[in-house]
């Protein structure tokens, strides 16, 4: 029977600390602030065994999300420029617009679906989505694939 691997994406306040260390001793390295995983490992507080142990299976999602497309979904306010607020956001990210789904506002709220293209030029997605998060009248941001 063939293994497979599953992905999650899950939000940093739900990850344990050894493993926001992990990226924090793989962005040292990168940087060439550390010259060894020894050094890495001990500006953050892990071993080098739990360092090598998760190094490969943990990364920063706007890290690997260049060239991929994202989906994401919402609920909205139905109120005048509020979409045009959020596509904004994403035009000034420098992200691509591929699909925009919109249910008919019931009770005042509208679900949205977007498919985002993410570039190499397009800045960080996961501040992209921050920032939608943080929109007035925008709730419940969830990305819901990536390929």
């Amino acid at each position: 029977m063939a293994s497979t691997t599953d992905y999650y994406v899950v939000k940093e306040k739900a990850l344990p600390e050894v493993l926001l260390n992990v990226v924090k001793a793989k962005k040292l390295l990168e940087t060439r602030k550390v010259s060894s995983v020894q050094e890495a490992a001990e500006a953050v507080g892990i071993s080098r065994s739990s360092f090598y142990k998760y190094k490969d299976d943990i990364f920063l999602f706007h890290d690997n999300s260049q060239g991929t497309t994202i989906t994401i979904t919402f609920q909205m306010d139905d109120e005048p420029g509020l979409l045009s607020d959020v596509l904004k956001i994403i035009a000034a990210h420098g992200a691509n617009i591929l699909t925009i789904h919109q249910s008919i506002p019931i009770n005042g709220m509208a679900t949205l679906s977007l498919s985002i293209q993410i570039l190499e030029t397009t800045q960080d997605a996961a501040s992209m989505i921050a920032m939608m998060e943080e929109t007035n009248g925008v709730h419940n941001v969830q990305l819901i694939a990536k390929e």
